[in-house]
């Protein structure tokens, strides 16, 4: 359910925020236009929201800023801690992509730079699950890494390989990066509608409205 990759961040919340501000040469361009990234999956969203894979709170904040209510779901205990002290008006659950409990009724789920934490299998399974939970136009609004198909994916990890881009590849070879058709079946097989935007090389704006 995405929790094998948690201990990761007991070590990356120190420096997250350098890593998407572009300071880590290694992953600039997976975070290249983060801003503009997370302003697009903020403007997209309908509240009551729920977010998965908080982090260091940087999407939170442009929610809260268009006045939506916004509960967390982060599974890292550093994570939620850092969180906390930086938006202590933040509600912040500890659960994941498929297990989580909360009191509010979601009109969005949102999500950035995380699903890829789940199996093709387990988001197929997640994508079922919000559409049990939304009502009808209802959201589910994630940014996260795509790729055009198993070969697009493999020239990429041949160019950071090439790159000396150590860090990255295996990144890209250990965690659950799926391609754009298998996740436009997965989201509309679900019930949802989807528009899917190419953001950078590596992440697009999933936008998916259920029907």
């Amino acid at each position: 359910m995405g929790r094998e990759f948690v201990g990761i961040f007991d070590e990356w919340v120190h420096t997250y925020d350098d890593s998407v501000s572009g300071k880590d040469e290694e992953y600039k361009d997976v975070f290249m236009k983060y801003n503009e990234i997370l302003q697009a999956v903020a403007d997209a969203a309908i509240g009551p929201v729920i977010e998965f894979g908080v982090g260091t709170g940087n999407l939170t904040e442009k929610l809260l800023s268009r006045g939506l209510e916004v509960v967390g779901i982060e599974p890292n205990q550093a994570m939620r801690e850092v969180v906390a002290e930086k938006m202590k008006e933040l509600t912040v659950m500890d659960g994941d992509f498929l297990e989580f409990e909360t009191a509010i009724k979601p009109r969005s789920f949102v999500s950035s730079y995380a699903f890829h934490h789940l199996t093709d299998t387990e988001k197929a399974q997640a994508f079922q699950l919000y559409a049990e939970q939304l009502p009808a136009g209802g959201k589910v609004v994630f940014a996260d890494t795509l790729f055009a198909s198993e070969a697009a994916k493999k020239e990429i990890i041949a160019f950071e390989q090439a790159r000396g881009h150590a860090n990255l590849v295996e990144d890209l070879n250990r965690e659950y990066y799926t391609t754009v058709p298998v996740m436009e079946k997965l989201i509309t097989d679900a019930g949802f509608t989807v528009e899917l935007s190419k953001m950078n090389n590596y992440v697009y704006l999933i936008d998916a409205t259920k029907k």
